[in-house]
């Protein structure tokens, strides 16, 4: 392609990847917001996070309306980025839009990054095809229309380009870094995909290296090919590979330090602070990897459908992305090296060990690797094999377009309207397919609107499990607390309340016993409380006890009552108070492990600044 005609192709593919985003949400813009199964969560933490950025906290760590009002460390563990763009567009848009404008930002953002991965080893109009395949791939669609998972649908903008900086030739520390920081604030499962595919990546390309002679590989380690070191090589070559891997791992390493300092603020904090909750509820049944693999079946029916639907999908993702892969290095079996056939072997692997993962002869893998389990469903991993798949269908659709040698890629390819016909035609094909199979309909009790009315109205939302602290229990937490109440005992119950289903029935179990929205009209308890007393009583708040509330009374409390208030079974704050006056005040402080989080942020941040600015200009063209 002629230097000149690359700015076109720019702004053909900056106007076109928005209008196929609108083909895409279209359905939605039409009949209002499918309800998947995590809409509800989602909105209920943009709500929460809205209503505390209007009173001035940039960044609140805790969820005050979680856990019917007594509140949840929910914003400490769950990636902010999706949450605090959620609540942003709650305080600018009505609420019945929300969901849908996030996902147009989320497949915007990823057509985008695609396009910019696909533009590095793929003809022009072979990267806008496949950018607008990619940003309304089947399993994105089953991630906004099924699941309503957000944080996942944004997360997958931030893959393309950890994959960019680990393929192009010369990848940097901050092109590693950026992608991979993005991803911790993003999605945590998300992000253990991406810092694994880092790992494995960046290993094969040392070995590679390695193995490689400088003859037949190209500069700075960026070597998959087919390849055998020279019996015959000379020393001065064979120091010069060693030196180009050692640089390569340098610069990896350098990209992962500064792609996990970057998201401390939220990293730090949520690694260290994760004894002080029950994460293991995360890989309860029917959460597990175990029961996720493909066809797998538990003994919840609603659990299997949807794993039948999945185990589906991925089948098909997986058998397109190998025959692609096949037709690709057919292709390009007999030519010298070129993007399409470098790129293959890398591709090729992940493609297998992602079809590995999602059957049960990975569970050794499960087991043993950190964090993979907390990914929960194998399935997820797809979020990995659809980049690969659009980005090997782009190098199929890229002949001599990019000076490769070899066979020519189709005329079509090469005509800009037929182009232009088949990035639009593809996701409203894909859209038609995936909203008739996937969309979730709203009930009027989980409607967008229902649910920012009961959050209006002061009714609290249901408690995270996986984010309840560590002493507390759900089962006989109470839907309709007052702020505060007087007992005799710890566990006594607030006057004139509801007992719990599990209370009335101690058989039961589990706490998702459907509650009507009359019984959870609950108070958050106050932060700061006087309180006159004939006689020394339990003050009990609605707030679920965490180490990072801190509670001042006056007169003061011996100093064991004031650093570890009683809980209850429930969790709520139990507080010994004297006879007479007391004035309390509760405070959430910002811990150490925060304060570190906040500062390695703050450095790493500058450093990246810093390393950008003195960056010397350098072409990274494949």
């Amino acid at each position: 392609m002629p230097p000149a005609a690359q700015p076109a192709t720019s702004k053909r593919a900056l106007l076109l990847i928005p209008i196929a985003v609108l083909l895409t949400i279209h359905p939605l813009l039409i009949h209002g917001p499918s309800c998947g199964q995590d809409l509800t969560f989602h909105l209920q933490s943009w709500l929460d996070a809205a209503q505390q950025l209007r009173h001035g906290t940039l960044y609140p760590h805790w969820d005050i309306t979680a856990a019917w009002n007594a509140g949840e460390p929910r914003f400490l563990f769950y990636p902010p980025l999706s949450w605090l763009l959620g609540a942003v567009l709650t305080l600018v848009f009505p609420i019945s839009l929300c969901p849908t404008i996030y996902i147009a930002i989320a497949l915007l953002a990823s057509g985008l990054t695609f396009h910019k991965l696909a533009s590095q080893f793929a003809s022009p109009n072979a990267a806008l095809i496949a950018s607008t395949l990619y940003l309304a791939n089947p399993y994105m669609l089953f991630c906004a229309f099924e699941r309503s998972a957000f944080a996942e649908l944004l997360a997958a903008a931030w893959l393309p380009l950890l994959l960019l900086a680990l393929l192009r030739p010369r990848p940097t520390a901050q092109s590693i870094a950026v992608p991979l920081a993005l991803l911790w604030l993003t999605n945590a499962p998300a992000a253990v995909i991406g810092s694994y595919t880092l790992a494995l990546l960046a290993t094969l390309r040392v070995l590679f290296c390695l193995c490689c002679s400088r003859r037949l590989c190209s500069s700075d380690c960026h070597c998959f090919s087919d390849c055998h070191s020279e019996r015959n090589e000379e020393p001065a070559s064979r120091a010069k590979r060693v030196r180009s891997s050692l640089r390569f791992a340098i610069t990896t390493l350098a990209g992962t330090l500064l792609g996990l300092t970057l998201p401390a603020i939220y990293l730090l904090p949520a690694a260290y602070e994760r004894r002080f909750i029950q994460t293991s509820m995360a890989i309860i049944p029917s959460l597990r990897y175990q029961d996720n693999f493909l066809f797998a079946h538990t003994s919840d029916a609603a659990h299997n459908a949807v794993n039948h639907t999945i185990s589906l999908l991925a089948l098909t993702l997986l058998t397109l992305t190998t025959a692609a892969l096949i037709a690709l290095r057919l292709r390009t079996n007999s030519t010298p090296p070129s993007p399409a056939k470098t790129l293959t072997l890398p591709l090729a692997l992940l493609t297998a060990l992602i079809a590995l993962l999602l059957t049960p002869l990975s569970t050794p893998i499960w087991q043993h690797l950190p964090d993979l389990a907390y990914l929960q469903f194998p399935w997820r991993l797809l979020t990995l094999l659809t980049p690969i798949l659009a980005l090997t269908l782009a190098l199929l659709l890229t002949g001599n377009d990019m000076g490769a040698p070899g066979p020519a890629s189709g005329t079509w390819v090469r005509r800009t309207p037929t182009t232009i016909a088949a990035a639009l035609i593809l996701p409203l094909a894909l859209t038609a397919l995936a909203y008739n199979l996937y969309r979730q309909p709203c009930d009027l009790d989980d409607s967008p609107t229902t649910l920012a009315h009961l959050f209006a109205t002061h009714h609290g939302s249901p408690p995270t499990d996986e984010y309840t602290p560590t002493l507390a229990d759900n089962d006989p937490l109470r839907t309709d607390n007052p702020a505060y109440w007087l007992a005799h005992s710890p566990n006594d119950p607030a006057p004139n309340t509801l007992p719990t289903a599990v209370e009335l029935n101690p058989n039961l179990d589990t706490d998702d016993t459907p509650i009507p929205p009359a019984q959870t009209l609950s108070t958050p308890a106050p932060h700061h409380l006087t309180v006159a007393l004939t006689q020394p009583s339990l003050l009990v708040l609605n707030l679920r006890a965490y180490p990072n509330w801190h509670i001042a009374t006056t007169p003061k409390l011996s100093p064991s009552a004031q650093d570890s208030p009683q809980t209850r079974n429930d969790g709520l704050i139990t507080i010994p108070l004297p006879a007479g006056t007391s004035t309390l005040t509760i405070t959430w402080r910002r811990t150490p492990d925060q304060q570190l989080g906040l500062a390695l942020t703050l450095l790493s941040l500058l450093t990246l600044a810093l390393t950008c600015l003195h960056r010397p200009a350098r072409n990274t063209s494949a």
